[in-house]
């Protein structure tokens, strides 16, 4: 009996060990980690604004964790090819993924399913980049303030053409969201890119535009468009001097989309919190906000509880402005 009992108890210990070695962050430490490369998943091509601030951070990154990040692109279905490899992975600090808005908010918004959990499939990071809307027309309109250009509209409702990325791109539900909220109606002219918008908006073949503040900047500087209003909640760095919507008699109004970092669901907290100090450190960088700034970003850092409220924030909010307006994915 009692060699029994101790062959019994024997087995139970080793099924522990195992349970113990088969856990998220098993055999993990603080002093240890990272103790071999980071993946950080980019769900886009390389060139584009994504990628490029994926690289910004993680060339500063690494060498403040002693272990390289490797930017790796999955491009592809909006983002969601990259941004489920991540929430599929293991939760072990080794994966990580550049999340945005348009894929955690807005595709789920548009397309109904997507094959992930943007809540609670991650663990949230940080914050990296504001992503921020302009509003501008051609100058022959006669609008010279956003004030003056919803009076137009109410007077023609639907008759004037604006002009952006794409359908479900962050500038159209931003646009969307402004015009609900000034009880206004615009003809949407959706374009495959911004770089087509713009050219477009400055020929004069759409009265108005309202796409990333990147594609717009050159061309509002070389007066080729006047700017009205940015849809941040605060006034870009890009163009300091045009005054957001908020402040043109839409109090509250904010309407930014957003990059950031995440890892999988149960990653260590230890590993998320480590990761976001050396990010936000990064991030506070002047030579790194100047980059942002080039791209029309706004490089701004929120702590990991922060931004998963925002992640929910927005799941909620571009989800009911879909439903509302009666946006559907592909349109």
């Amino acid at each position: 009996m009692i060699q029994a009992r101790k062959i019994r108890e024997f087995y139970a210990f080793l099924a522990g060990i195992a349970l113990l070695q088969a856990a998220p962050g098993a055999g993990w430490s603080a002093d240890a980690y990272p103790s071999k490369p980071i993946r950080l998943i980019v769900g886009f091509a390389p060139g584009g604004a994504n990628d490029l601030v994926a690289r910004a951070v993680a060339a500063r990154l690494g060498p403040r964790l002693g272990q390289q990040v490797v930017v790796e692109n999955r491009g592809g279905a909006g983002g969601n090819i990259g941004t489920e490899l991540v929430a599929r992975a293991a939760p072990d600090g080794y994966t990580l993924l550049l999340a945005s808005v348009a894929s955690f908010a807005m595709s789920p918004a548009l397309l109904g399913k997507v094959p992930f959990d943007p809540v609670n499939d991650f663990a949230p990071v940080t914050q990296t980049a504001l992503v921020t809307s302009l509003l501008s027309v051609h100058p022959s309109l006669p609008a010279r303030s956003l004030k003056e250009f919803v009076a137009l509209a109410m007077r023609a409702p639907g008759k004037i053409n604006y002009a952006t990325p794409g359908a479900g791109s962050i500038a159209h539900l931003s646009a969307e969201l402004f015009w609900h909220t000034a009880g206004i109606k615009l003809n949407h002219i959706p374009y495959k890119g911004g770089g087509p918008a713009v050219v477009d908006a400055m020929a004069g073949h759409v009265e108005s535009i309202f796409s990333l503040i990147s594609t717009q900047t050159p061309h509002v500087r070389a007066g080729k468009l006047h700017a009205l209003a940015v849809s941040s909640a605060k006034r870009s760095a890009a163009l300091p001097q045009v005054p957001t919507i908020a402040e043109s008699g839409y109090p509250g109004f904010e309407a930014s989309g957003w990059l950031g970092l995440a890892f999988p669901a149960k990653t260590p907290r230890a590993i998320v919190d480590r990761v976001h100090q050396e990010t936000a450190a990064v991030l506070n960088l002047r030579e790194v906000q100047a980059q942002f700034e080039d791209l029309g970003l706004d490089a701004e850092a929120l702590d990991p509880g922060a931004f998963q409220a925002k992640i929910k924030a927005d799941y909620v909010r571009w989800g009911k402005l879909v439903r509302d307006a009666g946006i559907k994915g592909g349109e």
